[in-house]
C-alpha cells in the first residue's frame, strides 16, 4: 500500500474497487480525532467527577491526589497496550477486531473471551444503570431547588427520584434506536460540551466558596478524614477503599475503548489516532479530576458530600445550580448511549447469526423521519433495545445507592478490563520472554492492580450493606 493513498476494497467476485467500503468489506469509517477525543472525553468525565471530592477527603491532601494521577498514567499506559491489540498479529496491517471479546478472542482465546465478555457486559449493564440513578438525582436537585426557591428554604420539598428515573427511561428509548456506534457522533460531542460546563460551574461554586469564606473555613487534612472526630477507625478503612474505587470508576472507558476505535477511518492508521485520542482524552479528564477533586475538598472539607454539586445547596444561585445538574444529566443522556451500544451490537449480532432467516430478527424497513430523512427499522432491535432500557430504570429503582454502587462498578471492572488483559494481550502480541525484566514489571504493575480492586471492592460491598440496613423501598427522598 503506497503511503499517503487510503486502502480501498477490491470485491472479490467481479474485481471492482469500492471506494465507499473499508478493507473489511464494511462501510467506510468515518470516525476522526475529534469524533474519538469525544466518545472518550463523554464516556469517561462521567458522574464519577461528582465523587471526586468526597474521595479527596477521605484520602486527604498527599494520597489523594497522588490517587488520581496514578490511576491517569496506569489507565492511559494500558489504554496504549489495548489500541494496538485492535489489529491482529500487527496494529497496522493485521485483521480488524471489532469488539474486545473479539481482541482477546484473537490474542489469548480459551476461557478467558468468555471471562472478557462477562466482565465487560456486566460492567456495561452496571454502568448504565448506574448513569439512570445520578441523572435522576440531577433532576430532582433542579426541582427541590425550584420548590425551595418558590415555596421558602423551610418548606420539605419532598420529591421522588422514581418518575425523573421513568422519564430518563424513555429519552433513551428513543435514542436506542440509533442504529449503531458510528451514528452516536453527534451525541458525544453534545455531551462532552456538557461535561466541560457541569465541571467549570462545580470549579467556579468551590473557588468562590473558598475565596467567600477564607481558607480556614472548613477542616481539611494531610490525611483526609480524621480518626476519632469525623469516623471511627473501622470506618475511616473502608471509607479509604471506597474512595479507591471511586476513583478507579472514574477513568473507566476500556470497554469501550474498541467500539470507539472501530469507527476510526482507516488512514492515518487507527492505532495512531486512538492513541493521540486516548492522550487527549486522559489528559483533559485528569486536569477536570484534579481540579475539582481538590477545589472541592478545598471548598467542603472533611465533610465533602458524596455529590458535591448539591453541596452548594439548593438555594442562590439557584439558576446556575439548575444549569449544572441539566447539564449533567442531558451528558448523562449521551454517555448511557456510548455505554449500552456494545451491548446493543452484541445481542443483535449473535442473534442474527443463530437465526439468519427470522425477518423479525434481521429484516429492515426503510422508513421517512420528518427533518430526518430515511430511517432503518428493525423490529428487533425496537423491541430488545425498549426492553433492555426498561430493564436497567427497574433495577435503578430498586437499587439507588450512589456511592457505594460506583465504588463497586468501578472496582470490579478495573483489574480485568483496565489492566489484566490489555497487560496480558500486550505479553502475546510482542511475545515478550517470561521472567524478562518487562514481563516482571508488567506483572507486577499487574498484580498491585489486582489488589487495589479487591480491596476498593471490599469497601463498597460494606458500604452497600450499611445502606441496605437503611433502605426502603420506593420512598420518597
Amino acid at each position: 500500500m503506497a503511503v499517503g493513498k487510503e486502502p480501498m476494497y477490491v470485491d472479490q467476485e467481479n474485481g471492482e474497487i469500492q471506494k465507499n467500503f473499508d478493507d473489511d468489506g464494511r462501510e467506510k469509517r468515518t470516525g476522526t480525532l475529534l469524533t474519538a477525543s469525544a466518545h472518550i472525553i463523554t464516556a469517561v468525565i462521567g458522574s464519577g467527577v461528582l465523587s471526586l471530592a468526597w474521595a479527596i477527603a477521605q484520602l486527604g491532601w498527599v494520597a489523594g491526589p497522588a490517587v488520581l494521577m496514578a490511576f491517569s498514567f496506569i489507565t492511559y499506559f494500558t489504554s496504549t497496550l489495548l489500541v494496538d491489540c485492535y489489529r491482529s498479529p500487527g496494529p497496522i496491517d493485521g485483521k480488524r477486531n471489532y469488539t474486545y471479546m473479539d481482541v482477546v478472542r484473537s490474542h489469548l482465546g480459551g476461557v478467558k473471551v468468555q471471562l472478557c465478555g462477562l466482565a465487560q457486559y456486566a460492567n456495561l449493564v452496571g454502568v448504565t444503570v448506574g448513569y439512570t440513578i445520578t441523572a435522576s438525582i440531577s433532576m430532582v436537585a433542579v426541582k427541590k431547588s425550584n420548590c425551595y426557591h418558590k415555596e421558602g428554604h423551610d418548606s420539605p420539598c419532598s420529591i421522588s427520584n422514581y418518575p425523573f428515573m421513568i422519564v430518563f427511561a424513555i429519552i433513551q428509548i428513543i435514542l436506542s434506536q440509533i442504529p449503531n456506534f458510528h451514528k452516536l457522533s453527534w451525541l458525544s460531542i453534545l455531551a462532552a460540551v456538557m461535561s466541560f460546563a457541569y465541571s467549570t460551574i462545580g470549579l467556579g461554586l468551590s473557588i468562590a466558596k473558598v475565596a467567600g469564606h477564607g481558607p480556614h473555613h472548613v477542616r481539611t487534612s494531610l490525611t483526609g478524614v480524621e480518626v476519632g472526630v469525623d469516623v471511627s477507625g473501622t470506618e475511616k478503612i473502608w471509607r479509604t477503599f471506597q474512595a479507591i474505587g471511586d476513583i478507579a470508576f472514574a477513568y473507566a472507558y476500556s470497554t469501550v475503548l474498541i467500539e470507539i476505535q472501530d469507527t476510526l477511518r482507516s488512514h492515518p492508521p487507527e492505532s495512531k489516532v486512538m492513541k493521540k485520542a486516548s492522550g487527549v482524552g486522559v489528559s483533559t479528564t485528569t486536569l477536570f479530576y484534579v481540579m475539582c477533586g481538590c477545589l472541592g475538598y478545598a471548598a467542603f472539607g472533611n465533610d465533602a458530600p458524596g455529590n458535591f454539586l448539591t453541596g452548594f445547596g439548593f438555594y442562590e444561585p439557584f439558576w446556575l445550580i439548575d444549569f449544572a445538574n441539566v447539564c449533567i444529566a442531558i451528558h448523562l443522556v449521551g454517555a448511557y448511549q456510548v455505554f449500552c451500544q456494545p451491548i446493543f451490537g452484541f445481542v443483535e449480532l449473535r442473534c442474527s447469526q443463530k437465526w439468519p432467516e427470522s425477518k423479525f430478527i434481521t429484516a429492515e424497513y426503510s422508513i421517512r423521519v420528518p427533518c430526518l430523512g430515511s430511517y432503518p427499522l428493525n423490529f428487533f432491535r425496537l423491541t430488545w433495545r425498549t426492553a433492555y432500557v426498561i430493564v436497567t430504570a427497574v433495577l435503578a429503582m430498586i437499587f439507588p445507592f450512589f456511592n457505594d454502587f460506583l465504588g463497586l462498578i468501578g472496582a470490579a471492572s478495573f483489574y480485568p478490563l483496565t489492566v489484566y488483559f490489555p497487560i496480558e494481550m500486550h505479553i502475546a502480541q510482542a511475545k515478550i520472554p517470561k521472567y524478562s525484566f518487562r514481563w516482571t514489571w508488567l506483572k507486577i504493575l499487574s498484580w498491585a492492580c489486582l489488589v487495589i480492586s479487591l480491596v476498593a471492592a471490599a469497601g463498597s460491598i460494606q458500604g452497600l450493606a450499611s445502606d441496605v440496613k437503611t433502605y426502603k423501598p420506593f420512598k420518597t427522598q
